[in-house]
């Protein structure tokens, strides 16, 4: 080991660290008409200008720097985003082509590391009848060498305001010190939660799910309390009857429920 705890290794650190989301905006709308306008609204929240936005910011968390940048917003709604980084900052700043260009996929962002990528996916929906609409985002942060995902867990879990979120984090593969050891990993963890700050951890209640022997963890949060006005589109509490308030109140917390510990709850109102 080096004097500063460190593993002195046999060249690069070949340890893969992956860290995905599954992060969940849920509303209700009660209407077509501002069904459609969920969708539209969200498709402005997050298009190609704030996801480059959102993923510059953690490049710059986790000690990337960005080599290229290329994005596309696509019609009628969508857009792509693909950063190109290093670990290592560029000399020769001139050679960077931050130049907008079209991206690979409809409804998807991804960023390449020299040897890892940060990936967005989106996915807007909404239940056919009953007024419940949810935006999903797929997040995956994948890094080797030095840098490391969790150094953006924070930052993502702020920014886009989650009211359910489950995480994994996985450690892949090996690295060899200069003494021939393999090391499967190089940082002590027991938990996702162990990176989280203590306002994060305070707003939610979280469970997890690890295997340690397999360098796996996994952690899924969902919001303590909620204000219905945060949850209504296109209305507010004041709108709504005694009834109303208390059947919109049970869906939304039957969906988020439902999301969060991943099964299908009966309606207990029924039969």
């Amino acid at each position: 080991m080096a004097s500063n705890g460190k593993i002195k290794l046999q060249g690069f650190n070949n340890l893969t660290k992956s860290l995905s989301f599954c992060i969940y905006d849920v509303c209700y709308a009660k209407t077509p008409e501002q069904k459609a306008e969920y969708i539209e609204y969200i498709d402005e929240q997050y298009n190609a200008d704030r996801l480059t936005e959102i993923l510059s910011e953690v490049c710059d968390i986790i000690g990337a720097n960005i080599l290229n940048v290329a994005r596309q917003d696509y019609e009628p709604q969508g857009a792509s985003v693909t950063i190109l980084v290093s670990e290592e900052p560029i000399k020769d700043s001139d050679r960077v082509d931050k130049t907008e260009k079209p991206g690979p996929l409809p409804d998807a962002v991804v960023a390449h590391l020299d040897k890892s990528h940060i990936c967005v996916h989106t996915y807007p929906e909404s239940h056919p009848d009953d007024g419940i609409c949810t935006f999903r985002a797929d997040i995956e942060v994948s890094t080797c060498g030095v840098i490391s995902p969790l150094k953006a867990l924070n930052y993502l879990i702020h920014k886009l305001e989650s009211d359910i979120v489950t995480i994994d984090y996985r450690v892949r593969g090996f690295t060899r010190d200069v003494q021939g050891v393999k090391h499967y990993i190089d940082h002590d963890i027991n938990s996702i939660q162990n990176f989280m700050s203590d306002d994060i951890r305070e707003q939610y209640q979280m469970v997890d799910v690890n295997v340690y022997q397999e360098n796996i963890f996994h952690t899924k949060m969902m919001l303590n309390d909620y204000d219905l006005d945060q949850y209504l589109f296109g209305a507010t509490r004041k709108d709504l009857t005694g009834n109303e308030v208390e059947e919109i109140s049970e869906r939304l917390f039957k969906e988020m429920n439902e999301i969060f510990y991943g099964r299908n709850m009966p309606d207990m109102k029924k039969g």
